[in-house]
């Protein structure tokens, strides 16, 4: 995916239909990797792509449910706060806020969800 800025702080990612639900991509937002993952219910995150454990990209990982999990050693991290459900991750990854305008999927990376 190729990002493109847009006022407001947000950069367009994607359209909706770019990203099927169950699923992540990798996503460059002003000099921010990111994994784009759109949950099971069809929602629509945002998490730095890097693994706390073994610095490997998540977006490589499984989605299941709203949980993104790293491919190297398995570990899980909620894609609505970034958390670690368990070892061996036990620092979580940052989550940014993104925003759903008309067809277009924005990112904003210079603020994290709290």
């Amino acid at each position: 995916m190729s990002a493109q800025p847009v006022p407001d702080t947000y950069t367009w990612v994607c359209n909706v239909g770019d990203l099927a639900p169950g699923t992540a991509a990798q996503a460059e937002v002003d000099g921010v990797i990111v994994a784009m993952v759109r949950d099971g219910n069809g929602d629509y995150h945002a998490l730095n792509d890097r693994c706390t454990h073994a610095d490997v990209s998540l977006s490589e990982g499984e989605v299941d449910g709203c949980t993104l999990e790293c491919w190297l050693h398995g570990s899980r991290f909620d894609v609505r706060t970034g958390d670690p459900s368990g070892p061996p991750a036990t620092i979580p990854v940052a989550v940014y806020p993104v925003k759903i305008d008309g067809d277009d999927v924005l990112v904003s990376v210079t603020t994290e969800v709290s």
